[in-house]
């Protein structure tokens, strides 16, 4: 029998493939991104992970195993550090105000917070794609780069770190332990978080390349 994430990524990968063939990551991996698409992503990424970090640590206070509560407790301090030290060498400190977040990003921050009344093992699964896409995407774009000189080298290696692939697969494991001990009902509403936040991950950066703003 697969694995959980065996499965999930099955069902995900076609819209994985579409992430790593889109223009905005393409030529992040060669370097030739404009500046205003990058920190356009990056402003948004912000707002995005106020609320990640709170969601990673929503999880926390639901789960029972020690080590499951320990290593999200972890994930939410280590991605608040990790990325805002980040975030404060390319916008130079600026913080975005609420009122400034995208149409997508306001979409995607609210699938997530949705799932506070869903099973723990669903909450779980809907942020698992930012851990693992991420992790993907960097090593993808490691492999792509042309040259040295990337203006956004540090970026790309933060995602490609061994320490951020270690905790991804910390949180793929925590997700099929809690898979293992569900039923097929929960295991299959897993798999439609995982898919949708997924897709969610795609709008980001597309939403990034078209510099996303509210029609009205």
């Amino acid at each position: 029998m697969k694995k959980w994430s065996e499965e999930a990524w099955d069902v995900a990968r076609p819209t994985y493939l579409k992430i790593i063939e889109h223009p905005f990551v393409e030529e992040l991996a060669r370097g030739t991104l404009a500046a205003d698409k990058f920190l356009f992503y990056l402003w948004q990424d912000s707002l995005y992970l106020a609320h990640y970090s709170r969601v990673l640590t929503h999880i926390a206070s639901r789960l029972t195993e020690k080590e499951h509560i320990a290593a999200f407790i972890r994930f939410a301090s280590d991605g608040i550090e990790v990325e805002e030290a980040l975030h404060g060498s390319f916008l130079k400190g600026d913080v975005p105000a609420p009122e400034e977040i995208s149409p997508t990003c306001l979409l995607y921050t609210s699938v997530l917070q949705a799932q506070a009344t869903a099973p723990v093992e669903v909450e779980a699964a809907a942020v698992l794609p930012c851990f693992w896409v991420y992790q993907q995407v960097g090593r993808q774009i490691i492999a792509r780069q042309q040259g040295s000189g990337n203006p956004y080298a540090q970026w790309i290696e933060t995602y490609a770190d061994p320490s951020f692939t270690e905790a991804t697969s910390q949180a793929i494991g925590i997700c099929d332990a809690l898979a293992e001990k569900t039923g097929p009902e929960t295991r299959r509403r897993m798999t439609d978080i995982f898919l949708r936040c997924t897709k969610m991950e795609w709008l980001f950066w597309d939403s990034a390349w078209y510099l996303e703003s509210w029609k009205i």
